[in-house]
């Protein structure tokens, strides 16, 4: 019949009435999942549920315990908050709102001129917000031109916006609204406010918190626990943003095409190296340190960062001697397998840490070590020759995932450890409502220097980052909070550089492949900013380790 449609939902051939929305059919598959169904996968592309269904689609549904629901989710939650701002006073503004980074499980928000969030205004804003909730409105999404975007969000005073649109070839730009305000988000969204039932909000240092649930329990708000350091360390990088008048991809884009963009990496660089200087100097003061524990999640940085340390220390009077974890691991035979039977490189189960804490402990009785290299291609320890016996301004400069772990240096003391915990914390936004998840620079950082050292294709690092982020959850991110100091290794200006290497590789991903759709939100990521060449990064930069030509051995 020509006012049908026929479809196949999770390989079972149904039929609607022609103009369905998907909508439509989650409602009615939505008891046989555990959690809300908020999107869906699309003849292998994601979709969401208000749109149409298209005759011999091919649906398959995603809940907010998915990776692209949770996403949603929390995207939405945005939305949802800034509507509420908007109706709790017109003193207010929406367009005054900044999201910044995470926190706890929530995102941290400041609204410009007000420098202490008060009780009274989260408790009406979670009163509005739970209305919302309540009413459960329609999410609404239309796609306007660039230029008409451009002239609404003027409109609206959101000048990041208006910057972001200028820089941008597309000729379409989606527009979400919700009751009369509209927005710009980056990302898919639920279907309506209806879906958004679990957050809190906290005030926090200047701002507050919107707490949202983790993607394991997502129907549980956790209890609200701040990292104070890792906070510091953010906003410390945020405040670097601020002084360099760059907290935008707008704010950048404009920075580039106005020729000041070799400035603003040699003061990006003179300030990560103030950093440095900063930590070898308070390590230095202390003789009784001999141990610099580094840690950090993957293409944090973390053997560049070593190595300039290691001058900054030798500069300070010191001799640094460098110390991979990674040589201390196991012989491939004797490895430990994850539940699928793939060999976990990510668990500290896959060190000798016998032989780490033996080695170690000699070395700080004074004793000769034969020190190992680990052959990542045959997959064996071996020794060739590297003797080390400390002597009294010598200090170990040791570098892995594990560094902060104290089950891995158990029979070291305390006392001897400087523990240094290490990331790229993106400290740009997209605008001031669309904050860059970190791990985005990271997994961008990795798939080039994967591809440029290892032959390793996006469409492979991409299906391996979930495993790689499992093991960061696991085995770094509950240690950070023991670090002596924190480090940021993101560059304000990276992604406009790693655009250039990151592009080739993503558009080798072929439409059927799996990696298919996060390789293409990856370059819509891309495509908002203005590229920079590589000529201007200094030898000795962290994103050498990536793009290549550092002048360590990386």
């Amino acid at each position: 019949m020509k006012d049908q449609i026929t479809v196949s939902i999770n390989g079972v051939s149904r039929t609607y009435p022609q103009g369905a929305s998907y909508l439509a059919a989650a409602k009615e598959y939505q008891k046989e999942y555990a959690y809300d169904i908020v999107l869906a996968t699309v003849n292998g592309k994601l979709r969401e549920l208000n749109k149409r269904m298209g005759n011999e689609d091919q649906i398959t549904f995603l809940t907010v315990a998915d990776p692209a629901g949770f996403s949603a989710y929390r995207r939405s939650m945005l939305l949802l908050m800034l509507k509420a701002v908007q109706l709790v006073g017109e003193t207010e503004k929406p367009e005054k709102v900044c999201v910044h980074f995470s926190v706890s499980e929530g995102l941290y928000i400041t609204i410009n001129g007000v420098k202490k969030i008060k009780a009274a205004f989260l408790k009406k804003l979670k009163t509005a917000m739970k209305e919302l909730v309540k009413r459960n409105i329609v999410i609404g999404k239309e796609p306007v031109s660039t230029d008409d975007a451009i002239e609404l969000f003027g409109r609206a005073g959101m000048e990041d916006k208006e910057k972001l649109f200028h820089y941008r070839m597309a000729s379409k730009v989606n527009v979400y609204s919700l009751d009369g305000y509209y927005e710009y988000f980056y990302g898919y969204m639920v279907p309506g406010t209806g879906y958004l039932k679990h957050f809190d909000l906290f005030a926090y240092d200047e701002g507050f918190v919107l707490q949202l649930p983790k993607i394991e329990k997502p129907d549980v708000v956790p209890a609200f626990e701040p990292e104070a350091k890792i906070f510091h360390i953010q906003k410390e990088s945020m405040e670097w943003g601020e002084m360099l008048n760059i907290t935008t991809v707008g704010d950048l884009n404009e920075h580039i095409v106005s020729g000041k963009v070799h400035n603003l990496i040699l003061i990006q660089e003179a300030l990560q190296e103030k950093k440095i200087a900063q930590i070898a100097t308070m390590i230095a003061a202390d003789p009784n340190k001999k141990l610099v524990m580094i840690a950090g999640p993957s293409s944090s940085g973390k053997t560049t960062f070593s190595h300039r340390l290691s001058i900054q220390l030798a500069a300070c009077g010191m001799t640094p001697h460098p110390i991979p974890i990674d040589n201390y691991y196991l012989d491939r035979r004797e490895a430990p397998r994850d539940e699928q039977g793939n060999f976990d490189f990510e668990c500290l189960e896959a060190l000798d840490v016998e032989l780490f804490n033996r080695n170690m402990s000699d070395l700080l009785a004074g004793k000769e070590v034969s020190l190992p290299t680990f052959n990542f291609k045959t997959g064996q320890r071996e020794y060739k020759g590297n003797v080390l016996k400390l002597q009294a301004n010598d200090v170990l400069v040791i570098e892995g995932i594990h560094g902060l772990n104290d089950k891995l240096s158990y029979s070291l003391p305390r006392e001897k450890k400087f523990k240094i915990y290490i990331s790229a914390l993106t400290q740009l936004n997209i605008d001031e409502h669309n904050r860059i998840p970190t791990t985005d620079g990271r997994l961008l950082r990795r798939i080039i220097r994967d591809a440029r050292t290892r032959g390793t294709s996006a469409s492979e690092t991409i299906a391996m980052w979930p495993s790689v982020r499992k093991g960061e959850e696991s085995y770094i991110f509950p240690n950070q909070e023991e670090a002596d100091v924190m480090f940021n290794s993101a560059l304000i200006y990276e992604l406009a550089v790693l655009k250039i290497y990151a592009e080739p590789l993503l558009f080798e991903i072929p439409r059927s492949a799996p990696e298919y759709s996060e390789a293409k939100r990856l370059l819509k990521f891309l495509d908002y900013f203005v590229s920079i060449p590589s000529e201007s990064i200094p030898m000795n930069s962290i994103l050498r380790e990536f793009v290549g030509g550092s002048c360590f051995d990386v």
